[in-house]
């Protein structure tokens, strides 16, 4: 786990070191910066927006007695999406613009929590253990 977050943490950022290089010589490089810029705006206007939104649907499903499991894995994909949105890069404003985008994150979500249910299935995840 240690080595696949050392290789996350360090081949990631020089991926997206040497995609904005290359966009750079392509478009020019004040042109790839306004992009890092404008992106990051926007994902922050974006994550607001669809975080206020979950955040009131978190709090009417309390206020109705209904456990907001749906809307707490919104908050976490859209607090995701946010963070990779201010990161600059572009596979990360990619995949953070994924995570925010509504019909797309529903997507994400059933595979995660496929995942999850696979993993808990083949005794990856032991929920027991949380007790």
């Amino acid at each position: 786990m240690l080595l696949r977050l050392i290789l996350l943490f360090t081949i990631v950022p020089l991926v997206e070191l040497t995609i904005l290089i290359y966009l750079g010589t392509i478009i020019g490089a004040l042109y790839t910066m306004l992009i890092v810029v404008v992106t990051g705006i926007v994902g922050a206007i974006l994550a607001r927006y669809q975080g206020l939104s979950t955040l009131s649907k978190i709090r009417s499903n309390i206020a109705s007695g209904i456990i907001p499991a749906n809307e707490l894995f919104d908050g976490a994909f859209i607090v995701a999406g946010g963070l990779l949105l201010l990161t600059p890069g572009i596979i990360t404003d990619i995949t953070g613009f994924v995570l925010l985008v509504p019909y797309t994150r529903r997507i994400i979500k059933r595979l995660f929590r496929s995942l999850i249910l696979r993993k808990i299935e083949t005794g990856g995840i032991n929920y027991w253990k949380l007790r």
